[in-house]
């Protein structure tokens, strides 16, 4: 019976990636998003599609975990201080949005769809609290998380993150149900809530930094990844059991960890987990869209979409002009924050269970929060498409482009050699951003000054985070053969224009590396041995200074100039480069070539 259930199991699974698979590829094809994707299959897969599924809720509890490992990797992006600088627009942009498009969707409510002043207040709050997820999706694909104008919009849900205890609190306060013994007074929920975000800030302080720096000196890359879920997860269910959003607790250990040099780390570990619930988090969306009752309510509820999304955008829209966006901006934050929430779902069961809204409401409530959901790409794509060109000036550049315009140079690895590399980079004003897993030279290079991460550079989650495909150039100065051949083949996919310097451990290295992209190649001990010949020619006291000095410069420049003829005979079913005839002839006939040249400069008379 356990094996059958299992099996079960298993074909859920199977089933919901390979709706992702087929669909969200098909739609991103389509010019229609990933969101509206996983949307329409999860529509199909659902209990009124093909009926695969019959709980969609159970997988939307699930799933929101998505929604709260988006808040952390939000939160690892704003240091306290940048965090500081959005107050105004938290507090300030924020509560003007919710109050102005609050009141005018409870207003479109009660006059246009009949709905008592209980109903039209439910409604709004299901609208004004944005869908986090979709919204967050929707930045990260247009690239806009760190444009201004998508730090409006963080700013905005962040503030509304921040009013589910109040709403939630007006909710029980218009229930008709007499006996509200059982509830807690709003004091006490406001202290509880509080005194948990007081310990969670006082944690982040003062225990995560020596938790992931004793992880780190274990070297084992299981343990970070499991201490980065307990970290996000833990503070999602200290926040939760407090009242508040699960997502806000994430977000703040976030911000608590953004100083750290061991973000780039957070940040490649938990993505994989955070993509895949959050595409689990829409297909669970577009599952508990009921065909049913819309089909039975059809023009009610389709009325009732489009008009709620309208007011809800206007709201948007003129707190973006109040507030002195540009008409263009403003407009395109209407159709991006038009639709409702995930904590529709919260609030409408909450309303529901006091007796605040009926059971047919809150089922024709829920329909009208999940189709504005499906709608809301749609209408994105429409206005991407015919509204926006109109709108934008023909000398407007994106925001994004004028971030961080001197691009950084990556260094991996901070031994011996790379030390050497950065103090010669610093001398001469160069910054240089350092990745590394030693987390005692991480720790003693950030007290210095230097900008340092902790992290595996062979992983591209990392590459990327420390910005890869914005730099001018890397260094990899790792010893290891195997790791550096890796990074430099990753880095060159990544960015194709990157001008990459590596250290090669032998001659062959240096042949695996230029195949691989690296444009120059720095054996570990060739130059020291140069070094050290030249030392003895000096010391035997036969030969003048000057010539030395010349045969030096011309072994060098031979030296590179046979790599580079060895590297066009080669013949890549050889396992062993020695075995190559033809690449030891080649290199053979060079050798001869380059000392008959060294022996015209000795027996050259000056």
């Amino acid at each position: 019976m356990a094996a059958v259930e299992g099996a079960n199991q298993l074909v859920h699974v199977v089933t919901l990636l390979g709706a992702a698979i087929i669909a969200v590829p098909l739609f991103k094809r389509l010019g229609l998003g990933s969101v509206l994707g996983y949307l329409a299959a999860g529509l199909i897969i659902g209990p009124f599609g093909l009926r695969l599924f019959t709980e969609p809720q159970s997988i939307i509890h699930v799933a929101e975990l998505g929604v709260v490992m988006f808040l952390f990797l939000i939160g690892l992006e704003m240091k306290p201080s940048h965090l500081w600088g959005l107050r105004k627009q938290i507090f300030g942009l924020g509560l003007l949005q919710v109050l102005l498009s609050g009141s005018l969707v409870m207003l479109a409510g009660k006059i246009c769809l009949g709905f008592s002043w209980q109903m039209a207040f439910i409604i709004a709050s299901g609208f004004v609290l944005n869908s986090t997820a979709i919204v967050m999706q929707i930045l990260s694909e247009r690239n806009d998380m760190g444009t201004p104008r998508g730090q409006k919009i963080i700013s905005i849900l962040l503030f509304e993150d921040l009013l589910i205890v109040p709403l939630l609190a007006i909710v029980a306060f218009l229930s008709p149900v007499t006996d509200n013994a059982a509830h807690e007074p709003l004091w006490q929920k406001f202290a509880v809530g509080t005194g948990s975000l007081t310990i969670l800030i006082v944690s982040g302080i003062w225990l995560l930094n020596p938790l992931f720096k004793a992880l780190a000196w274990t070297k084992l890359r299981e343990m970070m990844t499991a201490a980065a879920l307990l970290v996000v997860l833990g503070s999602a269910l200290l926040m939760e059991h407090a009242g508040l959003s699960s997502a806000m607790g994430a977000f703040v250990a976030g911000v608590l960890l953004s100083n750290s040099s061991f973000r780039h780390q957070l940040e490649a570990d938990i993505e994989p987990f955070r993509g895949l619930l959050l595409g689990l988090f829409f297909l669970g969306v577009g599952m508990s869209l009921d065909l049913d009752l819309v089909f039975a309510h059809f023009w009610f509820i389709l009325f009732g979409v489009i008009a709620l999304m309208m007011v809800n955008g206007l709201g948007v829209f003129l707190a973006a002009l109040l507030t002195r966006s540009g008409f263009a901006e403003a407009l395109d934050r209407a159709f991006v924050m038009a639709l409702g929430g995930e904590f529709a779902f919260v609030i409408f069961a909450a309303a529901a269970g006091q007796r605040v809204i009926t059971p047919q409401q809150q089922a024709n409530g829920i329909a009208i929060i999940v189709l504005s959901m499906v709608f809301s790409p749609l209408f994105i794509l429409l206005h991407k498409k015919y509204l926006e060109p109109r709108f934008r000036k023909p000398d407007e550049e994106r925001e994004a482009d004028h971030i961080d315009e001197v691009r950084p140079i990556i260094m991996v690895g901070f031994g011996r050699f790379g030390q050497i590399i950065n103090e010669v980079l610093t001398m001469t004003n160069h910054k240089v951003t350092i990745i590394d897993r030693d987390e005692e030279i991480i720790t003693g290079m950030r007290k210095l000054g230097i900008k340092a991460y902790y992290g595996n550079a062979e992983r591209p989650e990392i590459l990327h985070h420390a910005g890869i495909e914005s730099a001018k150039m890397l260094i990899v100065t790792s010893g290891n053969k195997a790791k550096a051949t890796h990074i430099v083949t990753m880095a060159r996919k990544m960015n194709p224009n990157l001008r990459i310097l590596s250290r090669a451990y032998d001659l062959f290295h240096v042949f695996e590396l230029y195949e691989r992209g690296a444009d120059r190649q720095v054996r570990e001990t060739f130059d020291s041995a140069l070094r050290t010949a030249r030392y003895a020619l000096e010391d035997l006291g036969d030969i003048d200074n000057e010539r030395i000095e010349e045969i030096t410069r011309v072994y060098y420049e031979e030296n590179r100039h046979r790599v580079r003829l060895m590297a066009m005979v080669h013949d890549p079913s050889y396992k062993r480069k020695f075995q190559n005839k033809e690449m030891i002839k080649v290199a053979l006939e060079h050798d001869q070539q380059t000392m008959a040249k060294i022996q015209q400069i000795l027996q050259r008379e000056d």
